[in-house]
């Protein structure tokens, strides 16, 4: 490590995820921490310390499955609905007690379900092909031996393993233990972990958001996913970035803990403390710094006088990422669980992904099933997401040899989740949010997955037949009209229709009473004025630089020198949101963008167009009645209102209709 003249030190050598734990096991054992017994009732989530074997049979005698009469078979083999074969009742076997009477020839003897099996009886009539008479029975079908008896060790012999250490018990395994009479286990001790999230810019949930700041994300995250993994963990709360504070709470902690893990403050920065802190607090101090992984290279790993410090960074999905792969396997271990195979498939990827030569990539990804196999698409994220949480099934490790994947190329999928129910309705495209509020209301929420890839990269989804929708609003330059020249441009005449969908009003977004007085396009000249721009392809961007091209024209300049007039033409977001924001935070003074986010942001809003929000739907797909349901949907009066009471939607008169195509629903 080397230092700096401002107190900054550069990583160690990076590591790979192989070597870092070769690295923290010649430091701190990775071991269970001890055992205790405990209650059964007390061991949900607990790890057991010792294999079990059954100390009984079950059931521990023979044992009536049904409510009727104990005979012999011998006895009724002849009983017939219009032959009855009449017995002596010699008395009644209640569940729990022990019988008294014998069966004999030509006997019978009442019995209860889970009631013993009397001595001399080998099967069970069952009260509905019986009637009694006093002291006698009439039995009307005949029974074969052991017919509605559970003899005894049938279910489990007394020595069966039933239950190996580190095993996780659940409610199925307590329920085990209980019918087996066994009220005490031994379970390893619960690693005890102490959580912090770090910076000043972090704020807890439920506080007002102020420019500049985040909700902790990570605090929470780290702490739920410990003691999913099996530690006793709390969350302490924030640390700000002050050396003193942090080495006193963390030495705190430490003094209370097995663990201490925190996030953010990893990097080599001015202001990110945590290593420095770490390597103060025992021997040996830091033993790595820095991993070969992308997201997730700030990560820091400690071990002071017998303790574990483990330093997450502090962008989510960076920190969500080493969590699973480092701080998840480390509570396992020490938790006493048997090592969980990771859950791995096969996918192909939707799309070529480029990456850096030596360093591994984790890539988040989204999973679609498609003719017999899956497919993963890449979900486009930065560090700092938070999205992925809930919208990657798994994610690839891109090798650090190689700097390029193709499309179609076959990769190994870890995945974050079960893929029992993998959904049907594939929903590929733009982003909208009345899009989620009709899958909501129709009810087919559960069965849709939606894939947020931008309008194009939804139309080149139907055409590979991986989406059965792709919600679009792509702006052809050429005729001004919206979604339908592409079905020619694209080549999908035979292959998909599109269905007319709702309007969204654009315009430009500007700060609330608009100080500056902008009313038009053309004021986007204007020194003064500084942009928010959206990225090529995005419907928004296509219509500013339809604008702009009218105005170059009527200038006389060409659009290329026009646009470098333009105070930050070139600074480019990718949503609708991103634009309000901007203009929000005084990034910006303007920008294009639909109305609602302006009114979600208390902007000013000066209209420019309505562009048309459709759905591009694969032909075979018209059959599928998910499809059939979510297209029948829109010309319901329940969406229309839906629709109609968004500010800045409004309901088209052909709505629902295939506008392409000849092709009837």
């Amino acid at each position: 490590m080397v230092s700096r003249e401002d107190n900054r030190k550069i990583y160690h050598r990076l590591v790979s995820l192989n070597e870092l734990f070769s690295i923290i096991e010649k430091y701190y054992s990775l071991k269970p921490l001890g055992i205790e017994v405990i209650d059964v009732s007390n061991a949900l989530h607990r790890v057991l310390a010792e294999d079990i074997y059954a100390p009984i049979d079950h059931p521990p005698f023979d044992r009536s499955e049904v409510d009727g009469y104990a005979v012999k078979a011998s006895n009724v083999m002849d009983a017939y609905e219009d032959r009855p074969v009449e017995l002596s009742v010699k008395g009644y076997v209640a569940a729990g007690l022990e019988p008294k009477v014998i069966v004999s020839d030509g006997e019978a003897v009442e019995i209860a379900t889970g009631a013993m099996i009397p001595r001399g009886a080998d099967a069970v009539v069952m009260e509905e092909y019986t009637v009694r008479k006093g002291e006698k029975v009439l039995i009307y079908k005949s029974v074969y031996p052991g017919e509605n008896i559970t003899t005894a060790g049938s279910d489990i012999s007394a020595g069966d393993l039933l239950l190996l250490r580190g095993t996780v018990l659940t409610h199925r395994e307590i329920g085990l233990l209980a019918g087996m009479g066994i009220k005490h286990v031994k379970v390893y001790k619960r690693p005890r972990i102490a959580v912090f999230s770090t910076g000043n810019e972090v704020i807890e949930p439920g506080k007002k958001l102020q420019p500049g700041k985040v909700f902790d994300v990570n605090g929470y995250l780290i702490t739920a996913i410990a003691r999913e993994s099996g530690a006793d963990a709390r969350y302490y709360g924030l640390l700000p970035d002050d050396y003193d504070v942090m080495y006193q709470k963390i030495k705190s902690a430490l003094s209370e803990n097995d663990i201490v893990v925190t996030s953010g403050g990893t990097s080599a920065g001015l202001g990110d403390l945590i290593y420095r802190v770490f390597d103060k607090l025992g021997e040996p101090g830091v033993i790595v710094h820095g991993v070969k992984v992308k997201p997730g290279k700030p990560t820091v790993v400690a071990v002071a006088d017998g303790k574990l410090l483990l330093g997450l960074p502090g962008f989510p999905l960076s920190c969500y990422m080493i969590a699973f792969l480092v701080l998840k396997p480390i509570i396992e271990k020490i938790s006493g669980i048997r090592r969980r195979s990771q859950t791995e498939i096969y996918a192909k990827l939707a799309i070529r992904v480029r990456k850096n030569l030596g360093r591994t990539w984790l890539l988040p990804v989204s999973l679609i099933h498609r003719g017999g196999e899956y497919i993963a698409y890449p979900v486009a994220t930065k560090s700092g997401s938070i999205s992925p949480l809930i919208n990657s099934d798994g994610y690839v490790v891109l090798e650090e040899g190689r700097d390029l994947y193709l499309e179609n190329e076959k990769v190994k999928v870890v995945l974050f989740r079960d893929l029992s129910r993998v959904p049907n309705f594939i929903i590929i495209g733009s982003n909208d949010v009345l899009l989620y509020k009709i899958l909501v209301e129709t009810g087919l929420i559960e069965e849709a997955k939606v894939i947020v890839t931008g309008s194009l990269g939804g139309w080149y989804a139907v055409k590979k037949g991986e989406a059965d929708i792709a919600p679009t609003h792509l702006l052809d330059e050429e005729t001004g009209l919206y979604n339908v020249p592409f079905i020619k441009k694209i080549g999908l005449e035979d292959r998909a229709v599109l269905v007319r969908g709702y309007d969204r009003r654009i315009g430009i977004v500007v700060e609330k009473g608009n100080p500056k007085g902008i009313k038009s396009i053309e004021d986007f000249i204007r020194k003064d004025i500084v942009i928010v721009n959206r990225t090529k392809g995005s419907g928004a961007r296509v219509l500013l630089d339809i604008n702009l091209k009218k105005i170059a024209k009527e200038k006389n300049v060409s659009f290329n020198e026009l646009v470098k007039r333009i105070n930050g033409y070139t600074y480019e977001v990718k949503t609708h949101t991103a634009v309000a924001a901007a203009v929000k935070h005084k990034r910006a003074d303007a920008g294009i963008a639909i109305e609602i986010v302006a009114k979600m942001y208390d902007l000013d809003f000066i209209p420019l167009a309505w562009e048309h929000y459709d759905f591009l739907v694969h032909k075979e797909s018209m059959n599928k009645q998910c499809v059939k349901q979510f297209i029948d949907s829109l010309k319901k009066s329940e969406i229309r209102k839906l629709i109609s009471d968004t500010p800045g939607y409004r309901v088209p008169e052909d709505i629902g209709e295939v506008i392409t195509s000849s092709y009837k629903f």
